[in-house]
């Protein structure tokens, strides 16, 4: 596991830029596993950035997101299908058959997973996931439990996680209950994972999740245990770690 101290958000979206960027130029037909929500938006930004300047070649990448909110059509504004499209996708040169994201409006959760899992599998696997992370460990959408789900599945999001997305929606009411999320195991599955922290209200659970034991009731703390991990993490998100 390495760890990149960043001053704050906009060095961390540019450090993690820089890392995506490197796997683009090194594999140009590489599988990248996006994440959504306000820690990556600088990345992307920072990406869409050098694909402007003519740095970057989107034409051979293929991305698999992280998960979707069950009963969202890709039109609704608070999809991550919108999500992708506003903060990254229409502002490359990306092909929209090689961009996957689990099917929202597919009300049989087992073929939502199984259909998603198919997919990944397709593709050849990630090469890097790029993650985020909650206020209560939770990746992707793996909420803290007693066991690490393996696969893409279907998941009742906890009020904690509601209250953190209600920013997103008109009110607490339309934020939807359940969301489709890739597994433990399907993160876990990545040759390489890249995680962004930010925030001085994240400094507790980042300290846990590196520094505390590995358990399904923090479900980051499983990173620990894969072989090539890269965590971004800006001074505030870093303050617990007694870095300097």
């Amino acid at each position: 596991m390495k760890i990149y101290q960043a001053k704050d958000y906009n060095d961390m979206s540019r450090k993690a830029a820089n890392i995506i960027s490197a796997q683009i130029i090194m594999k140009p037909d590489c599988v990248l596993g996006l994440a959504t929500g306000s820690t990556p938006v600088g990345t992307y930004k920072q990406l869409v950035d050098w694909y402007q300047k003519g740095d970057l070649d989107f034409s051979k990448v293929k991305t698999a997101n992280l998960d979707e909110y069950k009963g969202l059509s890709k039109d609704n504004s608070q999809s991550y299908y919108y999500f992708m499209q506003e903060h990254l996708f229409k502002h490359v040169n990306i092909k929209e058959k090689n961009t996957h994201i689990p099917d929202g409006t597919e009300t049989d959760a087992e073929k939502a997973a199984e259909d998603y899992e198919a997919i990944i599998s397709g593709l050849g696997g990630v090469d890097l996931q790029l993650l985020g992370i909650g206020h209560n460990g939770h990746i992707g959408f793996n909420e803290p439990s007693d066991i690490y789900p393996k696969d893409t599945h279907v998941v009742d999001l906890q009020e904690s996680t509601i209250e953190a997305n209600k920013r997103f929606f008109d009110s607490i009411d339309e934020v939807p209950r359940q969301a489709y999320t890739m597994g433990i195991g399907t993160i876990m599955r990545a040759r390489k994972i890249l995680l962004l922290v930010s925030g001085a209200e994240k400094a507790d659970i980042l300290y846990e999740s590196i520094c505390g034991p590995v358990t399904p009731s923090v479900p980051a703390s499983i990173l620990q245990l894969h072989p090539d991990v890269i965590i971004v993490a800006d001074e505030a998100a870093l303050s617990k770690m007694g870095i300097s």
